[in-house]
């Protein structure tokens, strides 16, 4: 590598001048300088050469770690598929299932005001019954989210869940005897009952999956939450082809499926014990607790983890569970509990139901025939289903901040980029084929950070005592951003076109930079370790000392601890 500069060196004047005294001196200086010049560029070159290398190795070494770890665990595999499956796959799959039958749904809701009232609906009345079929399912979410904090605090996750799926089963049969008995309000009521399950689902899912898995785990399983939601989206869109489920006769069947993914939970969710850190902070069960850890993490050594969920449990025991008032009061966790509105607002409104609209036009000015789109959705989902796949794998090696912060700068990228050659589609032939790799980046930028990273902050967080309260506002606000966004969107893509993507551009640059400010990587601490990174990152110090003692959360509150300063 430094051929090139001994090279110089060997034939430069001043190796060879026999000049002595201050002229001497000077030119050796001059020469020792460009000898500098010449070798500084190619060390810091081969420097970061060996950072790279040495950090892809770490990376890599990392995530086969945590791979390795995972499978000695068998149980909590199990635990990831059991739950997955009955759990956000329902979310995923109820959230794409209305669009293949769509034609199909109209035309029974059309049937039933024929016969009963005799007069067919105009065009204006079927849109509006149709949206409210559709957005009916967000209001049934945001009652289940509410209920589920009462429940499984009460009765805990796993028997939480178990009663969960027989609402599913309930609302499964109302949709395939619905076009036996013409009845689109039996599809209406269902819908309900289906937003109801997955209300439960999205807040008691991820919290017991995360509160099931060891420290150094805890990302992984936590982001699973968004794999099985992305793959129930792309079963929704594979049922749904005319080959399958998609046809006059089937659709019906089509809408039950989530009842069938209920049935499978329910027999086999019982094989798997209740979380053990509800079961020791809750109910304060230690037996259990043990024999729970013992049969989900293994012959592993947990001592560390239980000892730190024991200070806990000491620490806890005389604080109650509060309401979400009180948590919105907290200052201590003013910044915790900003995070988590500020993440679970953006995450409503970073475009990617954007990208997905305007997904189908790309594909039809790329050439695609009509009657093969819902073959080329597939992509799109499968795209989502891989994207989530990496992040579960890459979370905890590089760690829920970076990702965040990089999938939200990749999307503003793409949704800068994407508003320009929407532009030019119709100008420039090859352009939507720049839109197609566009779309894909997108939804990949997306689901490897802020899908599947959002959703387990919660879990990690809050401590038991505002576990309640975080979850009831995190997924209060998911649900009411859900349908204001469905019945908003489309008034900004008729009004705004493709420059909607501006406004999703603004929402994305602000997390992005939130993050990277404001937010502490949380990877491998406890809850009382995030709150105490959080208080750190945003201690003010005071004047004419060092730092103050900063502002308690709930263990600095129990030991009496009085903030000295304000955040």
């Amino acid at each position: 590598m430094f051929n090139k500069v001994y090279s110089n060196i060997e034939h430069n004047d001043f190796l060879q001048s026999p000049s002595g005294g201050v002229a001497g001196f000077f030119e050796t200086e001059v020469c020792i300088g460009g000898l500098l010049e010449s070798l500084l560029p190619l060390l810091i070159q081969q420097v970061k050469v060996n950072l790279t290398v040495r950090q892809d190795k770490d990376i890599t070494s990392a995530m086969a770690k945590q791979s390795t770890s995972l499978l000695e665990c068998p149980l909590l595999v199990a635990a990831v598929f059991i739950t997955g499956i009955g759990g956000t796959f329902q979310y995923g799959f109820n959230i794409a299932v209305m669009t293949s039958p769509s034609l199909f749904i109209k035309e029974l809701v059309n049937t039933t005001s024929t016969e009963r009232y005799g007069l067919p609906l105009e065009e204006g009345q079927l849109t509006l019954i149709w949206s409210f079929l559709v957005s009916i399912f967000c209001v049934g979410g945001l009652l289940g989210s509410l209920l589920a904090v009462q429940m499984g605090k009460k009765y805990g996750r796993k028997q939480c869940l178990l009663m969960n799926n027989l609402v599913a089963i309930v609302a499964a049969v109302l949709m395939i005897l619905s076009k036996r008995a013409v009845s689109f309000e039996m599809i209406m009521v269902a819908r309900f009952l289906y937003g109801v399950n997955t209300g439960v689902i999205l807040t008691v899912h991820p919290m017991y999956l995360v509160e099931s898995a060891p420290k150094n785990l805890r990302g992984t399983v936590g982001v699973t939450t968004a794999t099985f939601s992305s793959l129930g989206k792309f079963f929704a869109q594979l049922l749904g082809i005319k080959e399958l489920l998609g046809t006059e006769d089937l659709w019906v069947w089509l809408l039950g499926f989530s009842g069938f993914v209920a049935l499978f939970q329910l027999f086999t969710l019982p094989l798997l014990p209740e979380s053990p850190r509800y079961l020791l902070l809750n109910r304060g069960d230690q037996e259990g607790f043990e024999r729970a850890v013992k049969r989900l993490w293994g012959s592993r050594d947990y001592s560390v983890e239980t000892q730190e969920m024991l200070q806990e449990k000491i620490e806890l025991q005389d604080i109650k569970i509060h309401s979400v008032m009180e948590l919105l009061q907290s200052r201590p966790l003013r910044w915790v509990v900003l995070t988590v509105i500020v993440n679970f607002v953006t995450i409503q409104l970073c475009g990617i139901n954007a990208v997905y609209f305007y997904s189908t036009e790309v594909f039809t000015a790329a050439g695609i025939p009509k009657n093969q789109l819902n073959y080329v959705a597939f992509g799109t989902g499968l795209c989502e289903v891989i994207s989530s796949v990496i992040c579960a794998v890459a979370v905890g090696s590089i760690g829920r901040k970076k990702l965040l912060i990089g999938g939200y700068g990749c999307m503003a990228v793409t949704q800068m980029l994407l508003t320009i050659t929407l532009n030019l589609q119709d100008h420039v032939k090859w352009m939507p084929y720049c839109s197609i790799v566009l779309i894909f980046l997108s939804i990949f930028s997306f689901s490897c950070g802020p899908s599947g990273v959002t959703m387990s902050l919660l879990a990690e967080f809050f401590t038991q005592s505002y576990k309640p309260a975080g979850y009831a506002l995190a997924c209060s606000i998911n649900w009411v951003g859900l349908f204001v966004v469905g019945m908003v969107f489309p008034l900004l893509v008729k009004h705004l076109k493709s420059y909607c993507f501006l406004i999703f551009l603004f929402f994305t640059i602000a997390l992005a930079t939130f993050v990277g400010i404001n937010v502490p990587e949380t990877d491998n601490l406890s809850p009382l370790e995030i709150q105490e990174a959080f208080r750190k990152m945003h201690t003010k110090t005071e004047k004419g000392g060092g730092p103050a003692t900063p502002c308690g959360t709930t263990d600095n509150e129990i030991h009496g601890l009085k903030c000295q300063t304000k955040l």
